[in-house]
């Protein structure tokens, strides 16, 4: 019979073996030693550290050091003894202990050969990595490589190579995802299926580094329905979802995942992740405008990784620090030594990203104070990374070139350096196959845009000002979106989206319990947006049309582009084939104005008519109307209007304004997506018209709108539902709906309208192969966008004129619906007879508007004709 001592020690280096495997089996095989009492002390040192080690891959890192002290303490044997040690050097280093983690680690290289020596520089390699010293650790794991290759250890050669790929791939260098691969394959060929899974995952980080956003997330939604499968939580891995979201950027997704993250790893005593999730909370709250918490986030960050001798991380996070007081208005000379230090640190600890970043603040502070020899120093330094890297990187590489040549008087260089920068953009933009991330990604254009239309304006090149405007401005809705019409898990996951809907509006009208099917409508909510996501590459972005090119098309009707100038509201104005610039005034007061006449309107509609609210709304919009249409007011004349808005501007109720009420008025979201919904040849299918539930007016409606349509394929009571309106979209030269809708401010792509059985996403139109060439939603709401940085619209309207549908009349406040089918019948009434959509709804509003009250002029206000009318 064997020797029950030499069994226990197999069955501890068993335990050891299954710890990648399946932790919480290793953790039971080693008790199963730990409970034996023939093992001796240097069995139970192994099966401890088994136990400690799988407690680490669960995240219990107090219970994983408790295991590993006492594998230490315990062994009787040198070898032992230094195995244990090195073990716990690498959970301390997770703990945030990294000085004690080194001196662990190093205590137990002299006692070890072989292998197990190549895995102790592996563990040393790691600590390294922890604290900064990027060189050291890719030279410790370059040696374990070595030693494991001569032993013919693959196991730690994958483990190193992972290790190394991923150091890597952090660094910006190119030489990690073929370590990453070889380290996945090898984990898979040993049956290692959490090993695999984390090389996996590191690919995707890899992917990221390297801007290719897509293959990124396509990767971390695999790799995370392997991780589910396995049972074992990885909250460390949400920072990569931080890092990921922010490379896009999705800042309000990104803000959200880092609060997760660092109440997680708060929970599970994990220090040194605690500290970079609190980094990444800094530089999310600091791209949300968020200065305060970007500033108390990134002090305790850093005040952590110093504690943690984590000095790099440190240098990262000052950066976030100096970034908010920079922001601020700070513009002082401690400010500029300390950006100017910081930069420095960064560079040389190979954090290039955020050094480029903090040269050119402190350029551009430089700049503000006088110090043009030392700004130029800054912006040529910085202005060398245009030709590697990110795209966003090398776009702030012509951003600084761009700002060097204009200190320096060369203004039409620096005009050149932008739009070159922009167009480095562009082709990053056109990688991103999904509407959210071409639309979230507009703000890495906003400081080249904003700098070139300043060289414009103040120029006084009306022109070119509406060529900058043009060239930043709703970029997404000019490629088409490349979501794949037949994803089964997409469809999958929204039709399961949409019951779980309509269950939650039951519960709610019902007044039961509603907590449950909140958090499975979450967790189906990101599922849909990981999907959409992935989805590779579109065309490339259509160039800004000239004036000349607009004025072709335009005719006789006035383009109005309104233009965001540092606190200044302008206009471009192009009539008869030339171009004007205008200053409108203050563009806070503009917004406020638009506020105040949306909540004007608003209460019009919902509370019904009276003097005061009537007397309110009409002073609130002389006052907008003058702002707006005074300076232009001569050169409108009585003509036709193409209004291309700004900012929250795109929510007003444009017929509720003097100067537009009864004027044909069409809103596009920029003169290029407007002269490409002009050009397009509308679909000559028959109309559609359909309603949803609980709306009885809606059904009358469309009821109504079948004897004014002949010939239209209705649909409404169990047939109107999600999947049959959109097949039916196909080819239809009008689709008519009469529904509920509801407008998702904070992802309006999951904007629905009621149907039967269940909502239709605005997520969904996007499948649509052949768009209708006119939609008419009579649903609240139904036309208002969700902005992002680059005046970039998010919701039913960009999502149909993305697909390529000519003309979008809905509403941008809520509407009554029985008073509204009047105006709806008129509406088509004109249509049919031959008038274009934008003079017909103007002439339609006007005679609703004659025939009501100050309720009646509201509801009318609420309807805008989007795209080309």
């Amino acid at each position: 019979m064997p020797d029950s001592t030499d069994a226990g020690a197999g069955i501890a280096q068993a335990a050891l073996d299954t710890v990648q495997r399946c932790p919480r089996e290793a953790i039971a095989i080693a008790q199963r030693v730990l409970a034996a009492r023939s093992a001796d002390n240097d069995t139970r040192s192994t099966a401890d550290r088994a136990i400690g080690l799988a407690l680490r891959e669960l995240n219990d890192l107090p219970g994983a050091l408790r295991h590993l002290r006492r594998a230490v303490r315990i062994a009787d044997t040198a070898r032992a003894r230094a195995l244990a040690r090195m073990s716990l050097g690498y959970v301390l280093a997770n703990a945030g202990s990294t000085a004690a983690a080194l001196r662990a680690v190093t205590a137990a290289l002299p006692e070890l050969t072989a292998a197990d020596a190549g895995r102790a520089r592996m563990q040393r390699g790691v600590v390294l990595h922890y604290r900064g010293r990027y060189d050291e650790a890719v030279r410790d794991y370059g040696h374990a490589i070595d030693i494991a290759q001569r032993a013919g250890d693959l196991l730690l050669e994958a483990r190193a190579r992972n290790n190394r790929g991923l150091l890597n791939a952090h660094r910006g260098s190119v030489n990690g995802a073929d370590d990453l691969s070889r380290a996945a394959e090898v984990f898979h060929e040993l049956g290692l299926d959490l090993a695999a899974a984390d090389a996996r995952w590191n690919g995707g980080i890899a992917a990221g580094r390297r801007g290719d956003i897509a293959a990124a997330l396509r990767c971390f939604a695999a790799v995370s329905e392997e991780y589910r499968r396995l049972a074992v939580p990885r909250p460390a891995l949400l920072l990569d979802r931080v890092e990921l979201l922010l490379s896009v950027p999705l800042v309000d997704e990104a803000v959200q995942v880092a609060a997760v993250a660092i109440r997680e790893l708060r929970r599970r005593g994990m220090a040194s992740d605690l500290a970079e999730a609190l980094l990444a909370q800094a530089r999310a709250a600091l791209l949300a405008g968020d200065l305060d918490t970007a500033t108390a986030a990134a002090a305790a960050a850093r005040t952590r990784f110093r504690r943690q001798g984590r000095r790099t991380w440190a240098a990262f996070a000052r950066h976030v620090e100096l970034r908010a007081e920079f922001r601020r208005g700070t513009r002082s000379p401690a400010l500029f030594r300390a950006m100017v230090r910081t930069a420095d640190q960064l560079d040389a600890t190979g954090w290039p990203d955020p050094a480029l970043t903090t040269r050119i603040d402190a350029g551009l502070l430089a700049a503000a104070t006088d110090r043009t020899d030392r700004a130029m120093d800054l912006f040529a330094t910085a202005a060398r990374t245009r030709g590697r890297g990110t795209a966003p990187r090398r776009a702030q590489g012509w951003y600084a070139l761009a700002l060097s040549r204009r200190l320096a008087g060369d203004e039409p260089g620096a005009d050149r350096a932008l739009r070159r920068g922009l167009a480095v953009l562009d082709r990053h933009r056109t990688s991103l196959g999904a509407t959210e991330l071409r639309a979230h990604s507009g703000a890495y254009g906003q400081e080249l845009a904003a700098e070139g239309l300043d060289i414009a304006v103040r120029a006084g090149a009306p022109a070119r000002v509406l060529a900058w405007a043009e060239r930043w401005r709703a970029n997404a809705l000019r490629m088409r979106s490349a979501l794949p019409p037949d994803d089964p898990d997409l469809v999958a996951a929204l039709a399961e989206l949409r019951l779980v809907s309509s269950l939650l509006e039951d519960a709610v009208l019902a007044d039961r319990p509603v907590r449950a099917l909140r958090g499975r409508q979450a967790r189906l909510e990101q599922r849909i947006r990981d999907l959409a996501r992935r989805v590779p590459g579109g065309s490339g972005v259509t160039a800004p049309p000239a004036v000349r090119t607009l004025a072709e098309r335009l005719g006789g009707r006035v383009l109005v582009e309104l233009v965001a100038h540092g606190d200044r509201l302008r206009a471009v104005l192009v009539r008869d084939g030339r171009a004007s610039l205008h200053d409108l005034g203050s563009l806070a007061e503009a917004e406020r104005l638009a506020r105040w006449h949306r909540f004007a309107l608003r209460r019009l509609i919902t509370t019904g008519d009276s003097a005061t609210a009537r007397a309110g709304a009409e002073h609130v919009a002389a006052a907008l109307d003058r702002q707006l249409f005074d300076p232009i007011r001569r050169r409108l004349a009585d003509r036709c209007m193409v209004i291309v808005p700004v900012g929250v501007l795109h929510g007003v109720g444009w017929a509720g304004l003097p100067t537009c009420a009864g004027r044909p008025v069409t809103v596009a979201p920029s003169a290029t997506v407007w002269l490409a919904a002009e050009r397009r040849t509308a679909p000559v299918g028959p109309p559609v018209l359909a309603s949803g539930p609980r709306l009885p007016a809606g059904q009358a409606e469309v009821r109504r709108l079948a004897r004014v349509l002949p010939g239209a394929r209705l649909l409404t009571g169990p047939a109107a539902t999600a999947d049959a309106l959109t097949a039916a979209l196909d080819d239809a030269g009008m689709v008519h709906i009469a529904a509920h809708g509801r407008f998702r401010a904070d992802n309006p792509q999951f904007s629905t309208l009621e149907l039967a059985g269940g909502p239709l996403f605005a997520y969904e139109w996007e499948r649509v192969g052949r768009p209708p060439g006119c939609v008419v939603l009579s649903a609240c709401e139904s036309g208002l966008t969700g902005l992002r940085p680059g005046d970039e619209i998010m919701g039913f309207a960009a999502v149909l004129l993305a697909l390529g549908t000519r003309c979008l009349v809905a509403t941008v406040l809520p509407v009554p619906a029985e008073p509204t089918t009047a105006l709806m019948l008129d509406l088509h009434r004109r249509m049919r007879g031959g008038a274009r959509p934008a003079q017909a709804l103007a002439d339609a509003q006007q005679a609703f508007v004659a025939s009501g009250d100050g309720t009646a002029r509201a509801t009318a206000a609420a309807f805008v004709c989007l795209g080309a009318g």
